[in-house]
This record gives C-alpha cells, sequence and structure tokens, in this order.
C-alpha cells in the first residue's frame, strides 16, 4: 500500500531540492533519515518534515510497520513563482524570480 504527503510552496527552487531527493529515493525509511541528517543542504529539513510525515500517515492511517517501510518515490515539482523587482540605473527595474517548489513524498511497505 502507498501513503503520501505532499508539502507545498516550499521556498527553495526544485532544481536544489531535487539534489537532495535524489540521495534518498529507493531507501529504507531509517537510512533515508541518516543520510538527511548528515547532507549540508538548507533543503534537508524540509525534506525530512515531509518523510516524517508520510511515515506518520502510514503508521497511524494504515497500520503499516515502520521497520518495512522505504521511499517508493520522491519528487519536487514547481510551484508558484514570486516576482520582485530590483532597482537599476536611470529609474529603470529588473524583475527577479524566486520559485518555489512542492515537494511529494510516497512511501510503501517492502514485502
Amino acid at each position: 500500500m502507498d501513503v503520501k504527503a505532499i508539502s507545498k510552496s516550499i521556498r527553495v527552487t526544485p532544481r536544489k531540492a531535487r539534489l537532495v531527493a535524489d540521495l534518498i529515493r529507493g531507501k529504507n525509511v531509517a537510512e533515508a533519515f541518516g543520510i538527511l541528517k548528515y547532507t549540508n543542504k538548507n533543503v534537508t529539513e524540509d525534506v525530512e518534515k515531509v518523510l516524517k510525515s508520510a511515515v506518520a500517515n502510514a503508521v497511524n492511517n494504515n497500520k503499516l510497520d515502520v521497520n518495512k517501510l522505504y521511499v517508493k518515490e520522491i519528487y519536487v515539482g514547481d510551484a508558484m513563482r514570486m516576482r520582485r523587482m530590483m532597482p537599476r540605473a536611470k529609474g529603470s527595474g529588473d524583475i527577479v524570480t524566486k520559485r518555489l517548489s512542492n515537494i511529494t513524498v510516497v512511501v510503501s511497505e517492502k514485502e
């Protein structure tokens, strides 16, 4: 049985978040938490939060065993984009695009 958790509008670019997501895809949940603990990226806190939520959903709602869970899927999608103005010469301005991302984690039980 697949159980998922989604976190929307995380203030990190999807490209940076995918670097961390690729590290834990297909790993055991305990191993994934260990990898996230020692990965030196700011987005690891957000990914760890979503992973904890998916594990809690699996244990509490679907009565799955924590020791058999693994990260079946994890993907990072593009969310909305905030546009800001940065002042430039002669009274003009440039548009700065601040990207946000949606993180989805799907955990499943290994047989």
